[in-house]
């Protein structure tokens, strides 16, 4: 059987946890073609780490304008997409209609208008999409599955999910592009992506109907001036600046090898600046959120997000009518530092005490018990190298019992949650998802979508 052919658009910090390990461990049944990107210095780095520490070989690299002719020309089986979010569906689309399968860092897309032309091109092409939904695979997460499919706690009817971001990881998505709504869809849907589809997954259910609240309340020019930190806000990047030594905030791409090659050194050829100031006036998403969803099974998700909080983590409650279920997972910070995989690991920072992973279970008119945990290490809660061996194996198994792959519909499910609760919070009005992309209007459980 031949090496099955990947391409990969999109060779920033992210990427790095897919392509190493397609081109070490899964390389004797798959074939890295090509690499695409905005930036040439980018792909020259990651070409010295192909043909230099990974012990492969250089691959053709091919500009962002030349996308098609890449596609063409190297013929590959799956394009694996990690741009800019607000890209996702032109790469998407493009690679479905030449004849590829996709896989597709999350978020799928970021409006309702992306998402309605990416369904409507995967039925043209009858290609295959599938979505990198992490979160899924680390197996905490998949023993909360495992354990609400056993009707633990009975039936569930509302889920309590409070997700907090600290001043290290949250931070981090102000200083990049995903501050701005038009590139990310907002942190709703970039971020919340993963927490909502953790709860389609763990219920089985498809989302309906969301109302939500939104507010920039502690990052942005103006919240740091009237809180007294104005000073954090005088230089309009860190790197290189004298000014910002101390600041708590400040991150210094001279730092490490990866983020001079990925990012100081693309600055001239990409423009784009990887240590903006969190404290400037131009970011336009939230840092605190707020919703309420309803299932077309009748279930209810509260649901928040904090993107400033001293510590990070998150606290997931369920109640069933046989019972709840309390999960807790606080192992820590980290960001995206586009290190190796093997070199990944919780940062050192105030508040980053991990206190690890906990299961819960409060059964009626019984004794609670803690439910054992599997070992689990590495990025993601142990989740990254799960999925590598999911999508790059060739001993994977095509189908699974947790249910764990996520196609275009379930990956369609994930994010109409997050726009519409950004089109809630601009109406001030509850927001039905069906109005926003008629999802597969007959089907009740996520399982029955793609």
């Amino acid at each position: 059987m031949p090496p099955q052919r990947f391409a990969f658009v999109g060779t920033g910090g992210r990427a790095m946890s897919f392509i190493e390990p397609l081109v070490t461990t899964y390389r004797a049944t798959n074939e890295l073609v090509a690499l695409c990107d905005l930036s040439p210095a980018r792909l020259a780095y990651y070409n010295g780490l192909l043909a230099g520490a990974w012990g492969y070989h250089a691959v053709p690299a091919y500009p962002a304008d030349r996308f098609d002719a890449m596609l063409a020309e190297t013929k590959p089986d799956v394009v694996f997409v990690c741009s800019k979010d607000s890209t996702h569906h032109d790469y998407i689309i493009r690679a479905l209609l030449a004849g590829c399968d996709v896989i597709t860092e999350k978020p799928l897309t970021i409006d309702a208008a992306k998402c309605q032309a990416i369904l409507e091109a995967q039925r043209a092409s009858g290609r295959r999409v599938r979505v990198a939904f992490n979160y899924r695979w680390g197996p905490f997460r998949t023993k909360v599955r495992e354990l609400l499919a056993a009707g633990t706690i009975g039936r569930v009817h509302s889920v309590n999910l409070e997700y907090l971001l600290d001043t290290n990881h949250g931070a981090d998505y102000f200083r990049r592009w995903h501050a701005h709504a038009a590139d990310s869809g907002t942190l709703l849907v970039h971020k919340s992506t993963h927490h909502f589809d953790l709860v389609n997954w763990w219920l089985d259910a498809i989302p309906a109907q969301v109302f939500a609240y939104g507010d920039l309340v502690f990052y942005g020019r103006r919240n740091a001036e009237a809180r007294g930190d104005g000073h954090l806000a005088a230089y309009p990047r860190y790197t290189g600046e004298p000014r910002a030594k101390g600041d708590p905030f400040r991150l210094d791409l001279d730092e490490s090898e990866s983020f001079r090659g990925l990012y100081r050194a693309a600055e001239a050829d990409s423009g784009y600046l990887r240590d903006r100031n969190v404290f400037r006036d131009d970011i336009d998403i939230f840092d605190q959120m707020s919703l309420n969803v309803r299932y077309r099974t009748g279930e209810v998700l509260t649901y928040s997000l904090t993107a400033y909080s001293p510590r990070e983590g998150m606290r997931v409650t369920m109640n069933g009518d046989r019972g709840r279920l309390e999960y807790s997972e606080f192992i820590g910070t980290h960001m995206n530092r586009a290190v190796r995989p093997g070199d990944f690991k919780i940062e050192d920072q105030p508040g980053a005490e991990a206190e690890g992973e906990s299961i819960r279970i409060y059964p009626h008119f019984q004794p609670s018990y803690l439910v054992p945990l599997p070992p689990a290490s590495g990025a993601h809660g142990g989740a990254d190298a799960v999925l590598c061996h999911s999508f790059f194996s060739p001993d994977a198994p095509a189908t699974d019992p947790f249910q764990r792959f996520a196609g275009h519909e379930q990956g369609a499910a994930s994010i109409l949650v997050g726009i519409a609760a950004v089109e809630s919070i601009k109406r001030n009005l509850p927001v039905n998802l069906t109005d926003l992309v008629p999802l597969v209007p007959a089907a009740t459980k996520l399982s029955e979508l793609v």
